[in-house]
């Protein structure tokens, strides 16, 4: 590039020129300054007032702007900005380019469209009031089947209440029902007891509800508990050794009742526990007939009315039947 000659100022003053008046003079002193650098482009209207929050668009393109501008020398990213009305941040963010960046000239840059920021989603629903659902309390009812048929938590309805596990419900007592949105059936599972599925759990509660309508002990339901899921797994199987059946494995040839009635979940556990209830009376002996049952080591008080020929192993559900009640019952 030839050097242009400096002019020649009165030897009486030293002007210092800004760097942009030198410049402006150099490349009208010359025309070969003008062959290598298009003149600057004027500079547009200044974009109209800022739109309401929500509406401001990222780059706010004319209809007749084109969609890409090349890079011409002598070009900046604010002076493309100020040229078609944009943000130079966003002008920015569109190309990939940081605060530094150096654009060259040939290089293509995007322009963007019209976008603008999503609209405020509405304002959600406001949640509907509970409704308040009292349960009147009928025969064989357990405080865990009432709480599982709202599908609630069996704490969440003694604490509704003022009742604790120990307490005793009867026939006719209304109580609360908390966190219920609407009457009718749960829509949520019963609940399970840990290491049981939903058969083996529904036999258990039912072992505990029978178990608290005769007034039975913590541990005589415990005893029980365990005693049918050795016996049976907690199901109520319609075989076994020889001819025991049901969730004790009854056999009716020692007059524990009929196939029909040993398989009537309901009365073989009132006839394991016995005592002045059993629908079998004196023909059989069951839990409560035995004389201080309570007293008993765990396996003997079960070993007592079955009768089995392995009574050590009615020992291994003392611990989980403890779970099984606690959960259930």
């Amino acid at each position: 590039m030839r050097r242009l000659p400096s002019p020649t100022l009165p030897a009486r003053a030293t002007v210092i020129w800004p760097a942009a008046v030198v410049g402006t003079i150099a490349l009208a002193l010359t025309g070969e300054g003008t062959a290598h650098a298009a003149p600057p482009a004027p500079l547009a209207a200044l974009p109209p007032a800022p739109a309401p929050l929500g509406q401001i668009p990222v780059l706010a393109v004319a209809t007749s702007t084109p969609a890409t501008h090349t890079v011409e020398p002598g070009d900046t990213v604010w002076d493309i900005a100020q040229r078609y009305g944009l943000d130079v941040a966003a002008l920015q963010a569109a190309n990939g380019l940081a605060a530094d960046s150096v654009i060259r000239p040939g290089q293509v840059l995007a322009l963007g469209v019209a976008v603008s920021q999503p609209a405020a989603p509405p304002p959600a629903a406001p949640a509907p009031e509970p409704v308040q659902v009292t349960y009147e309390v009928t025969a064989g009812d357990t405080v865990s089947a009432i709480a599982s048929a709202h599908g609630v938590s069996t704490d969440a309805v003694l604490s509704a209440n003022g009742l604790t596990r120990d307490s005793i419900i009867y026939p006719g007592e209304v109580l609360q029902i908390p966190s219920a949105t609407a009457p009718g059936p749960a829509s949520v599972g019963p609940v399970l007891a840990p290491g049981l599925d939903a058969e083996q759990s529904e036999n258990a509660r039912l072992i505990i509800r029978i178990g608290r309508e005769l007034g039975v002990s913590d541990r005589g339901i415990l005893i029980a508990l365990g005693t049918a899921m050795q016996e049976s797994w907690l199901r109520n199987l319609d075989w076994g050794d020889r001819d025991s059946l049901g969730l004790f494995q009854q056999r009716p040839s020692t007059g524990w009742g009929t196939p029909e009635q040993i398989l009537d979940r309901e009365r073989s556990i009132r006839v394991f526990y016995g005592g002045p209830a059993d629908p079998n009376g004196s023909d059989t002996r069951g839990l409560l007939d035995i004389t201080g049952w309570e007293d008993l080591p765990y396996a003997d008080a079960a070993q007592a009315v079955q009768i089995s020929a392995y009574p050590d192993r009615y020992a291994q559900w003392e611990q989980p039947a403890t779970t099984w009640l606690a959960v259930l019952g």
